[in-house]
């Protein structure tokens, strides 16, 4: 098996810069850095889907190929273009839909977070012991008189 050293190190440029995208808190940089990576994950696919060959076609040769080509990698490839180009309509979506609300477009840190990952693991777990627990005895297979629909009392 030959190792082409090229479309790896393209491969490992565009996860990288794709990777740092990511990172970013602007959602059109977010955007672009999940097409990197989709990208780099379609090249890395069509590289270890092995040579070219004759179609996959019973019957058809292409030139002097004795090898047939692997559909799966091609199969797989489209496949994940669609993905990727559904997921990317969603994240233009969500940042129209954000950039209209707030009228910027970095995703700020929200409060809630910021003050959760001060906190202890102490404070934690008081936090946790604040939220009401459900009342045992109230907790039966029996029908409360919610379960029944209107009109429909004697049915039970």
């Amino acid at each position: 098996m030959i190792v082409y050293l090229v479309p790896l190190v393209i491969i490992g440029g565009l996860t990288s810069c794709g990777v740092y995208l990511l990172l970013s808190r602007n959602l059109t940089r977010m955007l672009l850095g999940l097409l990197l990576v989709g990208n780099a994950v379609n090249l890395l696919i069509l590289t270890v889907g092995g040579e070219s060959g004759n179609p996959p076609i019973r019957g058809r040769t292409s030139g002097s190929e004795t090898t047939t080509a692997d559909p799966l990698a091609q199969g797989m490839i489209l496949t994940a273009i669609v993905i990727a180009m559904g997921i990317a309509a969603f994240v233009l979506a969500l940042t129209y839909r954000s950039f209209r609300l707030t009228t910027q477009e970095e995703v700020d840190i929200d409060p809630e977070d910021a003050r959760v990952s001060k906190l202890s693991d102490e404070e934690a777990s008081s936090v946790d012991e604040d939220v009401p627990q459900p009342v045992a005895e109230r907790d039966t297979d029996e029908p409360d008189e919610l379960d029944a629909l209107p009109g429909h009392e004697g049915s039970r």
